[in-house]
């Protein structure tokens, strides 16, 4: 047997402490999620914070604080989404823990252990049972030693590496031991470059900023010119430019147009966006369920096509026993005399390796009276046993006991000369067709042939399973030949562990016409089999079609390769072998075809698809780098999270595109008499305070509240046309309404303030009315709403205090005549635009 003293010296000190001098070292910092200054530098340059916070600057400098108040929504909008987001992303690195902190190397022939950033190139590292390996390399020395791949390739089969082949950092070691020469270190490593790649900067496209965004773009092309006509209007008011440098009506001037510029920004929505966001986010929370980008809650309520890898996913990582049947004759037969008790001494090892232990767990299910494949009663324990542990040379372990041995292992190896094994090979491969993986129990009279002390007998426990280098009275890596004359005695069938909320998971998407993609670096027989038993359907009812992606392009990168993909994945549900890069390209080609994609994943393999899809979400027991990339973490790791998200994702998208009417009928109103100011000289109607308060009555605090309604609506594209028909004429009629109350009520030769007093209470009405579209229905809370803004507009009014802080008057009885006259034409025009439209876009009803 290869031993650890038969092994390589390693390294030298002089050649560890060259290498650490090169940089050759195994150090790297693994980023858990954006940096704090990326999350704040997303937050504060914006086109909003750019247009309203250099109007808060002339403000402050050249006009009076009070009408400074629009700057606290700038702070609230940036704080709002800055805060949320750091708080995910300190509760992110608080799980970004690597989970083997150190590492144990060869040098000068010595073992040390070190941490794992210490290792260097060329470093000889040794592996042992439930290690995680820290770095790329070529295996020197093999016993018995198998890698869980499945966070790099998505195949949850445990590989064998043997001498001269290459493991990969990131992978675990799920049984035996052995060492390997580093040969990439830190970020050369295939996991680091794999999430490096993953990690190139995106952002969540959000229909809702990106509509609201759109606007704001619009604004921007016109809100310069419009300002300086604003400014240049309002100077030729005050009797011309020089008079007005002359007596300081410039800085009036100044303060009308800036009061125009702030009017038409719809400050209100791009902050009720991100309130809504953060307030989705932290509900998410409650149920641990981690956001790191605020616009991810909406974009799961848009998903048409959910993409799923298997393993970890809608499968536990776990394997478990399926069942113990007869290797020949009817399946339902019985088990050959003392099979049961044999599987119980193979796999009943110290340090039993995931196979042995779901097979130990399995019997003890079956070992009651009158379980399923009884053979024997309850397993008892075994006295004077020898063993031979498994080996992934000779892919079998075995023991002897009481006369008799017993052989588990590969199929193919085990029942390959046995009497019978034919047959029992032709069952073999009718199970693996349905994607399960099979283990064969053979027995046979005469002991095993080869390898010290063969015959030796004791009082030790076993081989430690199957797959595993358990200790047993003979030594691994010898050259043992199976006993002649083995006869089959059972089928051992062992199958992944199906998450217990996957089914219900899946039905729920199913009914709200999301189609689930099943695609995994696994067999493709056996990833369909897991789908089945998860729920997953094909979108006509039929059978589950799975597909070997090793027949398809591996990149999406020309619209051939990507049709070719999108044709596959129209065709079928369950994609098995597919690469990590293939999986991106498979997302891509979704989204080409128009499609809203989501993607889950939990290992390094999923991280460049998480990246790629519209919407990634990692499992909270993931690799760190998917963990980084991915939108939500749903840290409980329990899949039964998402409808929740969804849940989230609609009450944000209903009720912003409710209260969305109310911030763009202001701009669009504040636009018009922005226009309509600068052309024909008069003056402006409004200081920016008394904008403030018809803001916060009509939109501000009532979008807040219905923000946070409860809605269940189903998404439907087309947001921000179904808003504008609704908004654009509303705000005309606002707008209008506002101009003819503030002309009649000059010509009539009024005081300033009873004329800037009726415009504002015009456009209060006109506010109002236009709540009660987006509140309808007018029942409860919601009628209650609609009158304590009512109310607080006339106190602001009653009260001399508030009166005065604003400039307004109380109005004199023919004013009052006026506004009521007026407003009451904004409320019938407001009323027949909605029935209009009501008429017009049935469809579109709330």
């Amino acid at each position: 047997m290869t031993t650890i003293e038969q092994a390589p010296v390693g390294l030298s000190a002089a050649q560890v402490d060259e290498r650490v001098r090169q940089g050759l070292t195994n150090a790297y910092e693994e980023r858990t999620s954006r940096s704090a200054a990326q999350i704040l530098r997303a937050n504060v340059l914006t086109i909003f914070n750019g247009i309203l916070g250099t109007a808060l600057v002339l403000i402050l400098v050249f006009g009076h604080w009070p009408d400074a108040l629009f700057g606290f929504v700038l702070l609230l909008n940036t704080a709002t989404g800055t805060i949320a987001e750091v708080r995910a992303k300190r509760a992110l690195d608080r799980l970004a823990v690597l989970e083997t902190p150190h590492a144990v190397v060869l040098r000068d022939g010595q073992e040390h252990e070190v941490s794992v950033g210490q290792v260097v190139l060329d470093d000889v590292v040794r592996l042992s049972t439930g290690q995680q390996v820290p770095a790329d390399g070529e295996v020197l020395v093999s016993d018995g030693l198998e890698i869980d791949e499945s966070i790099l390739t998505g195949e949850s089969r445990p590989v064998r590496p043997g001498r001269g082949d290459l493991v990969m950092s990131g992978t675990t070691v799920t049984a035996g031991s052995g060492l390997f020469r580093t040969t990439a270190v830190g970020g050369e490593a295939y996991a680091h470059r794999l999430a490096r790649e993953a990690r190139r900067y995106s952002l969540v496209v959000s229909e809702l900023q990106a509509g609201t965004n759109r606007v704001l773009r619009w604004i921007s092309w016109v809100i310069v010119p419009v300002a300086l006509l604003l400014v240049w209007s309002q100077l030729r008011q005050a009797g011309g430019v020089e008079h007005a440098l002359g007596t300081g009506a410039w800085r009036v001037a100044l303060v009308a147009g800036i009061a125009g510029v702030v009017g038409m920004v719809p400050q209100g929505l791009v902050l009720l966006t991100s309130v809504n966001f953060a307030t989705a986010a932290l509900s998410l929370a409650r149920r641990r369920v981690l956001v790191q980008e605020l616009p991810a809650v909406e974009v799961l309520a848009r998903v048409d096509v959910l993409c799923l890898d298997k393993t970890g996913t809608i499968t536990t990582g776990r394997i478990r026993l399926g069942r113990v049947q007869a290797a020949t004759g009817p399946e339902d037969g019985p088990l050959a005399p003392g099979s049961l008790t044999a599987l119980t001494v193979l796999t009943g090892g110290p340090d039993p390796n995931p196979t042995a232990r779901a097979i130990a767990e399995g019997l003890s299910e079956l070992a009651g009276p009158g379980g399923p494949g009884q053979d024997d009663g309850p397993a008892v324990p075994v006295q004077g046993v020898s063993a031979v542990p498994f080996s992934s040379r000779r892919k079998w372990s075995a023991v002897r006991y009481e006369g008799r041995t017993w052989v588990l292992g590969a199929p193919e190896i085990v029942l390959g000369q046995a009497r019978d094994g034919q047959d029992a090979l032709v069952r073999v491969q009718g199970l693996a067709a349905q994607g399960v993986r099979v283990l064969a129990l053979a027995s046979s009279a005469d002991p095993w042939q080869g390898g010290p002390d063969a015959h030796r007998t004791d009082d030790e426990p076993g081989a430690g399973g199957p797959d595993g280098a358990g200790e047993g009275a003979s030594q691994g890596g010898q050259d043992y030949a199976l006993p002649p004359a083995l006869e089959p005695a059972a089928l051992i069938t062992l199958a992944e562990d199906v998450r217990p909320d996957a089914a219900r998971t899946l039905a729920y998407f199913r009914e709200q016409g999301v189609e689930a993609k099943v695609i995994s670096g696994d067999n493709p027989a056996t990833v369909a089999t897991v789908a089945r038993q998860a729920g997953v359907r094909a979108p006509d009812g039929g059978e589950l079609v799975a597909l070997d992606a090793r027949e398809l392009p591996t990149q999406a990168d020309t619209p051939e390769d990507r049709e070719r993909l999108a044709r596959a994945l129209e065709e079928a549900s369950v994609l098995g072998r597919v690469t990590p890069e293939q999986k991106r390209a498979l997302v891509r080609a979704l989204r080409a075809r128009g499609h809203v994609v989501a993607m889950t994943g939990d290992g390094v393999n999923d991280a460049l698809a998480l990246k790629e899809a519209d919407l990634g979400i990692a499992m909270g027991n993931g690799a760190p780098a998917t963990k980084a990339v991915a939108r939500l973490v749903l840290l409980s790791g329990e899949f039964s999270a998402l409808p929740g998200v969804v849940a989230q994702g609609r009450r944000v998208m209903a009720n912003t595109e409710r209260i969305a009417s109310l911030f763009l009928a202001k701009t669009v109103y504040a636009s018009l008499i922005a226009v309509v100011v600068a052309v024909t000289a008069m003056s402006y109607p409004f200081l920016p305070r008394q904008l403030t308060i018809v803001s916060s009555l009509t939109i501000g605090i009532p979008a807040f509240i219905l923000a946070l309604a409860p809605s269940s609506r189903r998404y439907r594209a087309g947001f921000l046309g179904r808003v504008l028909t609704m908004a654009v004429p509303a705000g005309v009629v606002a707008g209008v309404a506002t101009l003819v109350v503030h002309l009649w009520l000059t010509a009539t030769g009024a005081p300033e303030a009873q004329v800037t007093t009726g415009a504002t209470l015009v456009l209060v009405v006109s506010g109002l009315w236009l709540l009660t579209l987006t509140a309808r229905p007018l029942l409860g809370w919601r009628l209650g709403l609609v009158l304590a803004m009512a109310g607080a507009a006339v106190l602001g009014i009653l009260v001399p205090a508030v009166r005065s802080f604003f400039l307004l008057a109380w109005p004199t009885p023919g004013v009052w005549w006026v506004i009521a006259v007026v407003a009451g034409c904004a409320v019938g025009g407001i009323e027949a635009v909605h029935l209009l439209r009501e008429r017009l876009r049935p469809a579109d009803r709330a």
